[in-house]
This record gives C-alpha cells, structure tokens and sequence, in this order.
C-alpha cells in the first residue's frame, strides 16, 4: 500500500492525513450490484449462472505509480480476471460494482483498473513483456504518443504479433516523445478496453520539475452489461448497441471517489501549484470541469502547448484517448471543490445523483470540519 493519500501523484503522506483530519473515520458496509440505467433491467440473481460470483477472483486496487527508471527500465504486465468495486456501499446510488474486468498487474504488485502509470524519463529504452502464460485469451500492448519499432506497435492486424494464452512477448518502447499518454490492449480492443485492459504511460521530460501536488486521472464510461456477462449473467450485449451506466474516476464511482485510499480526491493545502493529468479511456467525450478554481490547459497529448496559446478556463473537453494536462493554483477560499464531468447524466449512479464521474478539490485546512467528515462516512473511509 502507498504511503501517498489521494489521487496518483504527490498527494499528502498518511501521516499527515491523519493529522489534518483528527483521525477522521466510519466503518464501510460491503455491496454488491452495478447500477441500473433507465433503458436497461438488470437480471436477478436467480438468473446467473454459478460463474457469476467467483469468489476464488481477486479485488481490484486503486491504481500505482510504477516508476520503471527504479527497476533497470524493464516491467512486466500481466493480466488478471478480477472484481472491480467502483463503490462498495449502500450510500449515494450504490453499490456499484463490475463483476468481471480484465486488470493490468505490475510485477508482483496488485491488479488493478486502469492499471498501473507506467512512469518513466525522457531518453531511456524500456523493456516492457506482457505476461499470458496464465492468460485464457489473446492479447497485446499498444502504447500511444511514442514512436516505435514497427514490430513493437502492439496491433496483430498490422504487426502479425499476437501474444496467445501460454505465451509471453517483450516490447522496447522508446521514451522519446515526452508528456503524458495511454496504453491498452489492441486485440479485440473494443471489448479488451471495456473489459479495464487501459492505463497512463508518463514520460517525464529531462529536468522535469513536478509541481506542488501533481496527480492521474484516467476518466471512463463503462456498460456494466458486458462485464456482468463476462461473469456469466444471461444478459446481452454488443458494442453497436453500447448504453453505458458506470462512469468512473479512477475505476471508482463518487463517493467512493473521494476515499483518500481507494478514491482520488485532490488533496491541496493553500497556495500550492496543481498539475492534474487528465486521460481519457472510455468511448465517449468528457469535459471536465473544476469548481472555483481557474486553470490552464499546459499539454496535449504529450505536446507543450506554447504560453502565448494558454488561457484561463475552467472545463475543457477530453475526447476519447485524448489527454490533457492542466494546472491551477489553489488560491480559492479553503473548502472542498467538485471535479466533475458537466454532462450531468455521466454524474450518477443509475437513477441517484450525485454519483459517477465526481471528485473533488480538498484543501488540508478544512480535512477537520463536519462536513469532511460526512463526505468520508459516504466514501466509506475506514482509519
């Protein structure tokens, strides 16, 4: 587990967490089903099949920064059927949850969905193998933003390399185009996607300076009838016909999102510069949008954006594998902020609002007050 509290990045240490808020904490109650949009009815569970509970399967964690410099430039990925939890509780619309996805696992760290942010330094080779000797279907990595070896492109239609159950395949991928990008499986890709197989692929410039808090956000719409009948519902479902009904910060759902383990708020403190990494892994276009505070939209795609071309904005719209990297200082009054997409119905979970694709701004100076403690006890936070 992280020592970092809050999103992926340069959040606040547990320690200090804990004396912010007093010790803050409730204890969680565990749930059990997605939610349910208006066009679909979700089957009973009279209606799965045993498969459907697989309780031999993992959880999911949050998802790390796995900085590939510190290993000798190499990772291993793996894949991994597992249960994903965007929101565990009763509260707020819940529970939500996804009762098969396909994670990406680090090493011998655990699955998760996205997966890891695979973090490396302009200049360096890195070796990346993807794992199936355990796997039960075919797969491949495609990592956008850096220019490769034709063979290393991770498409079988083009490449003709396909990485087949019992097999492992290594690709050099090159950090030669700094800033933030995306990596996913390209076999099948629009079922391997919606089945969690994405993640952030960051390449620091050389002389990179981080920002006061710097975080990853990977935003995604999800239709939970392709995950439910990957676990064995009799539900249908076909991509021509995708209606999604999750929409996920992270992998979590509000207000699971503003868990500081297992969710991503921002956490700030007074007069700290906030660089965020937004990518997009979902099918559908976000703007997102930040409460109270003004940013700057620095990156795009990996690509400086020039200071004379920058201005203050406060939603920008990340399309589909897009992203953006923007910045803002926290000059606001002290409180708690929304991160949010503004297609409101993507900020719900079914029928409840709010819920879905909602996070927050949390200042330090206010992780002490009563509603702080609330927003926790809905999150499920447990010291």
């Amino acid at each position: 587990m992280s020592d970092r509290i809050g999103a992926p990045g340069t959040g606040l240490s547990r320690r200090e967490f804990l004396a912010a808020t007093g010790g803050v904490g409730t204890a969680a109650l565990a749930g059990c089903q997605a939610p349910t949009s208006q066009a679909n009815t979700r089957p009973n569970q009279s209606s799965t099949t045993p498969n459907s509970t697989a309780p031999d399967l993992p959880l999911t964690s949050p998802p790390e920064v796995v900085n590939v410099d510190e290993q000798g430039g190499k990772v291993t990925l793996k894949t991994q059927p597992a249960i994903h939890e965007a929101h565990p509780l009763e509260s707020m619309g819940g529970p939500v949850k996804l009762p098969r996805v396909w994670a990406f696992q680090a090493d011998d760290r655990a699955p998760s969905v996205p997966g890891p942010i695979i973090r490396t330094t302009e200049g360096e080779d890195m070796e990346v193998t993807l794992d199936n000797t355990d796997g039960m279907r075919s797969h491949t990595v495609h990592f956008h933003g850096v220019r490769k070896a034709w063979k290393d492109d991770g498409v079988p239609t083009t490449t003709g390399i396909t990485v087949d159950p019992g097999e492992t395949h290594t690709y050099t991928i090159p950090a030669n185009v700094p800033g933030t990008h995306y990596y996913h499986c390209h076999f099948q890709t629009h079922r391997h996607i919606d089945m969690g197989m994405y993640g952030i692929f960051r390449v620091d410039p050389e002389g990179y300076e981080e920002a006061d808090k710097e975080y990853f956000m990977t935003v995604k719409d999800w239709d939970s009838r392709l995950n439910r009948m990957m676990a064995g519902e009799d539900v249908t479902y076909s991509p021509r016909n995708r209606n999604p009904d999750v929409f996920t910060v992270n992998g979590k759902v509000a207000p699971r999102t503003l868990h500081p383990e297992d969710g991503s708020p921002m956490i700030v403190e007074q007069g700290d510069t906030v660089r965020v990494h937004w990518v997009n892994g979902g099918y559908m276009s976000h703007p997102l949008h930040i409460h109270n505070h003004r940013f700057q939209r620095v990156e795009k795609d990996g690509g400086v954006i020039p200071e004379a071309a920058r201005y203050d904005m406060d939603v920008c719209n990340v399309a589909p594998a897009e992203r953006h990297t923007v910045e803002f200082t926290a000059d606001a009054d002290p409180g708690i902020y929304l991160m949010h997409c503004h297609k409101v119905s993507h900020v719900m979970n079914g029928n409840f609002y709010p819920g879905g694709m909602l996070s927050g701004v949390v200042y330090k100076e206010v992780m002490n007050t009563d509603i702080f403690k609330q927003l926790m006890q809905y999150a499920g936070y447990e010291q």
